[in-house]
């Protein structure tokens, strides 16, 4: 990928390095806790209502979080916003290895949620200001890479200290962790410092463009774009597809296929790696064909069609697999696309605001959609968690192109 970057700023490999590591990590606690659930239940006593509670505070919180620290991000800079939430994953993974209560548990998912609230913002202010034009759908890939990479390895991470320790230990191992980012990250930190006047400045230049000499436009104006929102749209469903697909393919393919939940779960690691393929294939596709909303329903195309193979009952063991792993890579290669459309349409100067509102859709959709399909899993109806996600789907892609309608500019 770094030989495939172009000629531009020489910062650009650090910078989209450093953005991506932090990524990583943000994705890394999404899953720190649901591996722990079988020992947690048994620890104190919990049911999987309650259990399962704990990620929906967790994702609840970190959207509230997400759409407030784009404000923050704009008014005092990137970096400070990046250490404290960071610095807020350190002490949440503290927090549940010294837990004694579920209530601690609680406080954990909280505070949890709000530092993972505020990376999205974070990460794409610094990459649309630090990185040159021509590498942005490779500093986009490399960032969704990263998170997919982080959702991979802690599962991993967290089982296996803990079956060599115990539960405690695995969460003070995901702490000391995180230290050695948010130190890895400091000693970088000149990287990673945006001039706020400056992203202000271009902000009033454009708006001066627009409407010369007209006064200074709201902090809100963007909220009144409607692809703001079509944005917000497309990320609530695409994650509620996916957070869905992670929560209950297991049991789903159980109910349907009578394949043993330890053999499904291994499917999540392959719908995760498919998708760190996919991203990596669709920041190349993406800078190429600049065509975004071409790649996004061409590959949300394929999915649905394997979402519906798999519902059918029908399909050989032996695909299912295969299938797992295409689902993920075109998740993924829809990933860099996705990103530049919301990059066309947002205004100069609020990219920390307009990130926070559109990827708030993202923790939404982490929350809400696992809460759906709880009932139908419930009610014994697995075939409805993979009917219900092309649904989802399907909502998408128009989203998409009235998205890429809006971002072209207008015939004089």
């Amino acid at each position: 990928m770094t030989v495939a970057l172009s000629s531009g700023r020489a910062s650009d490999v650090r910078v989209i390095g450093l953005m991506s590591l932090a990524h990583g990590s943000s994705h890394f606690f999404h899953l720190i806790l649901p591996p722990m659930f079988p020992w947690l239940k048994d620890a104190f006593a919990l049911s999987y209502a309650e259990l399962g509670l704990l990620m929906s505070i967790f994702f609840v919180v970190s959207c509230i979080v997400q759409a407030a620290s784009g404000f923050l991000v704009d008014h005092i800079g990137a970096r400070p916003v990046l250490f404290a939430g960071i610095g807020l994953l350190v002490l949440a993974a503290l927090t549940y290895s010294q837990s004694n209560s579920y209530l601690m548990l609680l406080v954990g998912a909280v505070i949890a949620g709000c530092g993972n609230g505020i990376f999205h913002p974070v990460d794409y202010t610094l990459i649309n200001h630090k990185v040159s034009p021509p590498n942005l759908p490779y500093a986009y890939s490399m960032h969704g890479v990263a998170g997919y990479l982080g959702w991979a390895a802690a599962p991993a991470f967290m089982v296996a200290i803990t079956q060599l320790s115990d539960w405690r230990i695995a969460f003070l191992c995901a702490a000391l962790l995180e230290v050695v980012i948010l130190i890895t990250l400091w000693v970088n930190r000149e990287y990673l410092l945006d001039d706020v006047k400056e992203r202000h400045a271009e902000s009033h230049a454009s708006d001066q463009a627009i409407n010369p000499g007209a006064t200074p436009v709201s902090p809100f104006a963007f909220l009144r774009l409607p692809a703001v929102w079509l944005c917000w749209i497309f990320f609530f469903f695409s994650m509620a597809s996916t957070s869905s697909l992670q929560s209950f393919a297991p049991s789903a393919l159980f109910g349907i296929y009578q394949i043993p939940l330890s053999v499904g779960s291994y499917y999540i690691t392959l719908l995760a790696l498919g998708s760190a393929a996919g991203v990596l294939f669709g920041g190349f596709l993406a800078a190429k064909l600049q065509a975004p909303e071409r790649i996004v329903s061409t590959c949300l195309s394929m999915t649905i069609a394997m979402c519906l193979l798999l519902a059918t009952g029908l399909m050989s063991l032996a695909f299912i697999p295969i299938i797992f792993f295409f689902i993920g890579f075109g998740y993924g290669v829809v990933a860099p696309s996705r990103d530049l459309l919301v990059k066309r349409v947002t205004p100069q100067g609020v990219a920390g605001r307009v990130y926070g509102i559109v990827y708030s859709g993202i923790d939404l959709g982490a929350a809400v959609g696992p809460f759906i399909f709880g009932f139908f899993m419930d009610a014994g109806l697995p075939t409805a968690l993979f009917l219900g996600i092309v649904l989802f789907q399907l909502t998408i892609i128009p989203t998409v192109f009235r998205v890429s309608s809006s971002s072209r500019p207008k015939p004089a």
